[in-house]
């Protein structure tokens, strides 16, 4: 796995710190890769969203939707 090196600010070691204290992590290492890990999340869930307004509006009623949603589903 590679290393990095980075400084914090003091309230921000001291917030890593008590993560650890808290004993939710094991290290700050993996506070900081749960952060990212929920960024990268965040950052693919944000662009699904953009891309489905861009998609345009859907014609069907709900009841339209309904019925085709049961349909695929075989009920």
């Amino acid at each position: 796995m590679p290393r990095q090196s980075i400084s914090f600010t003091l309230p921000n070691d001291e917030w890593l710190k008590a993560q650890v204290e808290s004993q939710e992590y094991t290290s700050k290492s993996d506070v900081i890769n749960d952060l990212i890990r929920r960024a990268r999340e965040h950052d693919s869930l944000r662009s699904k969203l953009i891309a489905s307004e861009q998609s345009g509006l859907v014609e069907q009623t709900a009841d339209e939707m309904l019925a085709e949603f049961k349909r695929d589903a075989g009920i």
